[in-house]
């Protein structure tokens, strides 16, 4: 199952570069990948469904994640997630090879549509496979996203961007919800592995949490309900269609909105007889069945009329794989296969009809059955099998059903809502049954006074995958049993319940039965509601129209808006002092309440100086003569140049209390904040003439003293809080047996600690992504022209001329005095003006540039032992390019550094997740360290340590923030500038010219 996952989403990773060649072609190789996974999984079969094991068996595989946390890789393959796996791989395979047929080579962005299709497959195997409640809620966000990019395909359309952001939204609210459910479940259980959890459901439930777990059963339902669009949340399910069709067929018919009826199913076992489970699923998928098979005989888009089907469909299993019997779960799984079958393959059908003929709107397709009788004879098939119809699979299942209720209405103790139950399916499958056959006459019937919809012609490979479907359902109604064989073991789950029937068995005639009396009334008054279709919709008519889910969402969503912007309005004012005063105010406030409230005494071992270390009093004086010097600076500049004392003089202190590598870390830090400062105070007036004054000065000199006074006094109680022996004093002791290091400091950050450094690294990447967002007008990605792509004759070009007239000003001057006939390494004598140029520090420049660059690498390697590190090199690297920024421009730094940075903080998350996720396949832990000793000639002995792949991630995370901040704040702001001087410059030149010609 691991292997399976890992290659799916591998392919998908790559599966961009495949349609570059090969063009839409290609989905036909991503078709082979769930085909290969639907071949593995039948080969399982003997493992699956034992001889003489009632309940089935199971495939486990399990890897430790953070065993602290009870988190691990559990996947298990039982029955259940067994058939629901061949739904979702043996769809998915016919779903992509159909898309080679759907699109056209010009389509934008097939490659990641691919991409994002085919992980949608593995996401759902990884969710139906997951045997953890983390792992299944990580695989259930994971589909909730893919679907958010799927149904936005056609971003350049409103619909389509405002349906995906409404799924998005609905969704994950309801993921919300059940994270909290799901949680609540593992901790109450003592373990977070399913399997584990519903072996002891009974206990759970009547023991002293059982308040707890019945919160948590309906967290977990709410997120079910919202997953498979129930009422009141069915209203996105409609709105998706803004998807391209292959996306509804595959999501909204056989995969994504079975996510919540899986977990329905697969907590049924345990859960379904606690306090609330009945009344939601019935409740709600009874009303679910009923409002959307009443829409769908509204609707005139013959997608919509499937999408509303959709949703009555999915209340209806709710409602069978809910109830908690052993018959309801044998009919709930086959209603499940049969859905699958014949809703994607009426979608497809959908698709191709559109595709032919332009057209989905009922009122002007006419004649299409006449124009393709192979299209109409599929989906005649599908359209029956939804509606009940014998000898197929909807029949056999629907039936099954059918037997199910009557026999829980008539039982000894079946409650008394039981029969009302029974008459709303009844309800609702006589409304299938009308809207399958509005769906067929809508899409294929020739309609007096309508012209014959023009209609191409369908090649064989268009109509391939729908057939197949068709097929499966006329064999799996006429021979049920291989399907009743697969699910029995699941219903065998259970069995043994008080007043529980047999599961009994899938079979096309079971005799003259009362479910058979009940398909008879569908058949009948189904058939009446579509031969009386005018009244019926005149009857509809009368429903007052603000009767809408999502126009109560809309509703809902723009009084959120109003109340954010209310909020906003007043909290947001754009003044940098109130925010600082209301943050300072708070973050000294709400401490000092604390420590006042606490009434402990300050700590024994007070003293103000170190005596060993006389140094820090001057130390100590320069910090605070910067901090006031930067109170009192009038101008920009010197203001950030006096903080900066105050942070190397922080880094002086670190020195002196025996931390080298946080002094190190710090006086790196310093100095390249100091540059990102210079460089963007370049847009700000040099002076800092908005001053407060009077009162407002006093207020914000009370805040700034207070905010650091009880700052002082947190941190001594905080130190004198401790009761426990710290568990640093073990660090270095864990650094080199564990660690293999004698850098605590480093080892601590790039092993102990890994994954707090790869949240931080994380951050980085998007904190730099911020600030290119907030400064690119083009992509990040582009590249800096080089000086050498700059055209000659492009001075003093306006940019509709082809060329960047900015460029062509900035190196007009620099043309006209530089003498530099050749390329240099600086090429700042092509790019610079002489005014700008400095010559000492070029050709410093060129003494340290590659100096520091082999320093950074010394870093980098050197400090798992001695100081140093992958943040300390990368910042030493980021430095460096920063000098040659300085020394020769924009241009300069695109010639040091000929990747962009979007590349390079790629390219570190990748290489530190790697070395993370690597130790996994080779039977370790996430992030476990591997030291490995060997001897080469003239190094000798050789002692590595795998975590220093993490470091290099680190390292490389660090050198592309350093780039992508000297591209915002320097490179743009200079192009900024020099575009700014190229236009003043032309209209100079206009008026010296209009003056000479007067």
């Amino acid at each position: 199952m691991i292997t399976v996952l890992a290659i799916t989403f591998a392919a998908a990773t790559v599966a961009p570069l495949f349609f570059r060649k090969l063009r839409r072609n290609a989905f036909y190789l991503l078709a082979a990948v769930p085909a290969g996974a639907f071949v593995w999984l039948v080969m399982q079969y003997g493992a699956i469904y034992p001889s003489g094991e009632a309940t089935g068996g199971s495939l486990l595989e399990v890897l430790p994640w953070i065993p602290d946390l009870k988190l691990e890789f559990a996947f298990r393959m039982d029955a259940l997630a067994w058939v629901m796996s061949l739904l979702i791989l043996g769809v998915g395979t016919l779903v992509l090879v159909y898309c080679a047929r759907y699109f056209k080579d010009k389509d934008p962005g097939l490659g990641g549509f691919g991409a994002q299709l085919l992980a949608f497959a593995g996401a759902m195997f990884g969710l139906v496979t997951s045997d953890d409640l983390i792992m299944l809620f990580i695989f259930w966000e994971l589909t909730t996203i893919l679907s958010y990019l799927l149904i936005g395909y056609a971003r350049t359309r409103l619909a389509a961007r405002r349906s995906a952001l409404q799924a998005l939204m609905v969704t994950t609210a309801g993921g919300l919800a059940m994270l909290v459910g799901l949680i609540i479940l593992g901790q109450a259980a003592g373990t977070y592995r399913i399997s584990a959890i519903l072996d002891q459901a009974g206990t759970l439930m009547s023991g002293p949490m059982q308040g707890a777990v019945t919160a948590a059963v309906v967290l977990v339902l709410v997120g079910a309900i919202t997953k498979s669009a129930l009422v009141p949340f069915h209203f996105w399910l409609p709105g998706a269609m803004a998807a391209p069709t292959p996306v509804s067929a595959y999501l909204h018919a056989a995969a994504m909105v079975k996510a919540g009826i899986y977990i329905v199913a697969r907590l049924a076992p345990g859960f379904a007889a606690s306090e609330f489970w009945l009344p939601l699923v019935m409740g709600l998928g009874l009303a679910t069945m009923i409002i959307g098979g009443y829409r769908a005989l509204r609707q005139t888009d013959i997608k919509l009329i499937l999408a509303y089907g959709t949703v009555s469909q999915l209340g209806f299993l709710t409602m069978v794989v809910g109830l908690g019997q052993p018959d309801a779960a044998l009919a709930g799984l086959a209603l499940l296969l049969a859905h699958g079958l014949f809703k994607a393959t009426l979608f497809l059908v959908v698709g191709i009809i559109d595709h032919q003929s332009g057209t989905r709107d009922i009122r002007k397709l006419s004649g299409v059955f006449r124009s393709s009788r192979a299209l109409g004879v599929v989906a005649a098939i599908a359209a029956a099998s939804m509606a009940g119809v014998p000898p197929l699979a909807g029949f056999v299942a629907k039936e099954s059903v059918f037997e199910t209720f009557v026999h829980y209405a008539t039982a000894h103790k079946a409650p008394a809502w039981a029969a009302w139950i029974v008459v709303g399916l009844v309800v609702g499958s006589i409304l299938t049954f009308a809207y399958s056959a509005r769906f067929m006459w809508g899409a294929f019937a020739t309609k007096p006074g309508v012209e014959p919809t023009p209609f191409k012609a369908i090649k064989p490979a268009f109509l391939a995958a729908p057939a197949v479907l068709s097929f499966l359902t006329i064999a799996y109604g006429l021979w049920p049993l291989p399907v009743d064989a697969w699910i029995q073991p699941y219903a065998a789950l259970f069995a043994g319940r008080e007043g529980a029937p047999d599961a009994g068995h899938l079979a096309l005639w079971h005799g003259f039965t009362p479910a058979l009396g009940l398909t008879a009334i569908t058949f009948g008054v189904g058939a009446a509601m579509f031969y009386g279709r005018n009244v019926v919709s005149r009857v509809q008519g009368l429903v007052p129209d603000w009767i809408d889910g999502d126009r109560a969402y809309q509703h809902t969503i723009g009084a959120l808006d109003d109340i954010a912007v209310w909020v906003t309005g007043r909290t947001q004012r754009g003044s940098l002092y109130f925010y600082l005063t209301v943050i300072l105010t708070v973050a000294f406030a709400v401490p000092l309440a604390a420590m006042l409230s606490a009434n402990k005494p300050l700590p024994d071992g007070i003293y103000l100086l170190d005596p060993n270390s006389p140094l820090q009093i001057i130390v100590g004086v320069g910090i605070v003569v910067g901090a006031l010097a930067a109170v009192r600076a009038n101008k920009r500049f010197l203001a950030v140049l006096m903080v900066s004392v105050t942070g190397y003089g922080i880094a002086l202190i670190f020195a002196l209390q025996g931390a080298p590598d946080l002094a190190l870390t710090q006086m790196l830090v310093e100095t390249i904040v100091l540059v990102a400062f210079v460089l963007a105070m370049r847009s700000l007036p040099a002076e800092l003439r908005d001053r407060t004054g009077g009162r407002l000065r006093v207020i914000r000199v009370i805040v700034g003293a207070a905010f650091g006074i009880t700052m002082i006094f947190v941190a001594i109680h905080a130190m004198g809080a401790r009761v426990a022996t710290p568990i640093s004093l073990d660090f270095p002791r864990l650094a080199y047996e564990g660690g293999g290091g004698l850098n605590v400091v480093n080892v601590t950050l790039v092993d102990i600690r890994a994954w707090d450094t790869f949240g931080e690294i994380s951050v980085l990447a998007v904190a730099a992504t911020g600030v290119a967002s907030l400064i690119f007008v083009r992509s990040r990605g582009d590249r800096i022209r080089t000086a050498a792509e700059v055209p000659e004759g492009s001075v003093g070009r306006r940019p509709d001329t082809g060329h960047d007239s900015r460029d062509g000003a900035s190196l007009a001057v620099a043309r006209k005095f530089s003498d530099v006939a050749r390329d240099a390494w600086l090429v700042a004598g092509r790019t610079l003006a002489p005014e700008r140029r400095s010559i000492i520090f070029e050709v410093v420049t060129r003494l340290i540039f590659h100096s520091m660059i082999v320093f950074s690498l010394y870093l980098l390697l050197a400090g798992h032992n001695l100081p140093g590190g992958g943040f300390a090199g990368g910042l030493t690297a980021g430095l460096a390019l920063t000098i040659r920024y300085l020394a020769g421009g924009r241009f300069e730094l695109s010639e040091a550094a000929t990747v962009s940075a979007g590349t390079l903080l790629g390219t570190g998350l990748a290489t530190a997740a790697a070395s993370g996720f690597v130790p996994l396949f080779l039977g370790g832990q996430v992030f476990q360290s591997a030291i490995i000793e060997f001897w080469l000639p003239v190094f000798g002995d050789i002692k590595f340590v795998t975590s220093t792949i993490f470091d290099i991630g680190v390292y490389i995370v660090v050198v592309g923030l350093a780039l992508d901040v000297l591209r915002s704040l320097g490179a743009e702001i200079d192009e900024h500038f020099e575009g700014k001087g190229a236009h003043i410059s032309e209209d100079s030149e206009t008026v010296t010219a209009g003056k000479d010609n007067a």
